[in-house]
């Protein structure tokens, strides 16, 4: 890469996370390029910060901690000045990880005594309080998430599940040191650490506390969190918000969405873009067993649709339905199974003229951008809160399409049609 080192580098653990927190990096005036996976050499072009794309959430430990070691290798080469670890504003994770061997693992590499963690991230309803978690009104164990068929979250007490991770001693900056700023978060950091406190996880309710906290982390060598207190970073490096941070290739081409989420929230993007009229083709599971020919059905049903508008593929279900596929085929392999075949029929609409394309659901977002081939991403502009259109060469593409990565429990509930019509505009 010419010209000035690396300010930011980041790793996420899912391609989802990775855009959703380069989207806030560019809002904040960062010119940001995703990664899809550890690159080979140097990137060739000038950036603010780079996002490294993992799909490390819910493998074993070691690999996660492997994958992200390797990132952050690469990311120091580049000249980053500080890392950030990025998972999501649901603290994913299981009672052995990844999130706290993750983060334990990078601050070994780092030299690094202490870190913060915080998921917060308020323009999406995420928010943390006296270091309990909330998804909108309710606490993170009452919101749906207690039923994700990977990463059940049971325990809103994000202390106390870090703590189950982790061997450092966890510890909490609460919404009363927030509001006085980053004078108090800094003294509250200096009196953790005195009491052989490693990470803390901070209390965040609203964008002015991101803001608060931005400056007190200027000198951590790795910071952890979802994507909300990306807001607050890119300040310290002088930078402001700035249009031409976001700025993408005019967009062409035919448009279809792909979904393998089953998250309440696009269930209801489903069910909504059905009900607007427009064409949707659901794939069962189990059907997906048949492979290519599933694959080759889908296509034949899209071919005629695309012409008069996006055409939606999902294979989204209700918790019991996914719970009875489960239980049928095991959870990795139904899992796959979805992921494989969405991911072939994604690459075939691409080869059927689509160049604006929508993926929901982190899993499937990850298997996509790895059967189109694409390597790195431009981050363009926000369609809702932690979801960007983003712009991407691809061996079906050389040209190039533009692609959205949506979080199965992000976006509004005409996300679907809204997103094609924010990238017109």
């Amino acid at each position: 890469m010419s010209g000035a080192a690396l300010k930011l580098g980041c790793i996420a653990d899912d391609f989802t996370g990775a855009t959703d927190l380069a989207n806030n990096l560019v809002r904040a005036g960062m010119r940001v390029v995703q990664t899809i996976g550890v690159p080979t050499g140097p990137l060739d072009t000038e950036v603010d910060a780079v996002v490294v794309a993992l799909k490390s959430r819910t493998i074993p430990a070691d690999q996660a901690i492997a994958q992200s070691l390797d990132a952050l290798r690469w990311l120091q080469g580049q000249g980053a000045q500080q890392i950030y670890f990025k998972y999501c504003s649901t603290f994913d994770s299981t009672p052995t990880g990844n999130i706290g061997p993750v983060t334990e693992a990078l601050m070994d590499a780092l030299g690094s005594d202490f870190s913060i963690a915080t998921p917060a991230f308020p323009d999406n309803k995420r928010t943390v309080f006296k270091g309990y978690l909330f998804a909108g009104d309710v606490l993170l164990n009452e919101s749906g998430m207690q039923n994700h068929p990977l990463t059940p979250m049971t325990d809103p007490n994000l202390v106390r599940v870090l703590q189950s991770q982790t061997r450092r001693k966890v510890g909490l900056i609460d919404h009363s040191v927030v509001a006085q700023g980053a004078d108090a978060i800094r003294s509250r950091i200096a009196a953790l650490k005195a009491d052989g406190v490693g990470i803390a996880i901070v209390d965040a309710v609203s964008n002015d506390d991101l803001l608060r906290m931005g400056p007190a982390l200027a000198d951590l060598p790795l910071v952890t969190a979802g994507s909300g207190v990306a807001i607050a970073l890119p300040a310290n490096f002088g930078l402001q918000p700035s249009n031409q941070a976001a700025a993408l290739p005019a967009a062409s081409g035919l448009q279809a969405v792909v979904s393998g989420s089953c998250s309440v929230a696009t269930n209801a993007q489903v069910a909504h873009f059905i009900a607007s009229g427009r064409q949707a083709l659901a794939i069962a599971p189990l059907r997906m067993a048949a492979g290519d020919a599933v694959v080759r059905e889908a296509l034949d049903w899209a071919r005629p649709h695309l012409a008069s508008g996006p055409v939606l593929v999902y294979s989204t279900a209700e918790p019991d339905a996914v719970r009875s596929i489960q239980a049928q085929l095991g959870v990795e392999q139904a899992g796959a199974l979805v992921e494989q075949t969405l991911a072939a029929i994604a690459r075939g609409l691409v080869e059927l003229g689509v160049r604006q394309l929508v993926v929901a659901g982190g899993e499937t977002s990850g298997a996509c951008v790895q059967a189109l081939g694409i390597a790195q991403m431009r981050i363009g502009g926000q369609i809702d809160p932690g979801v960007p259109w983003c712009h991407a060469a691809s061996p079906a593409a050389p040209e190039g399409l533009h692609i959205a990565l949506k979080s199965g429990n992000f976006g509004s509930t005409d996300f679907f049609t809204k997103a094609f019509t924010s990238l017109q505009g």
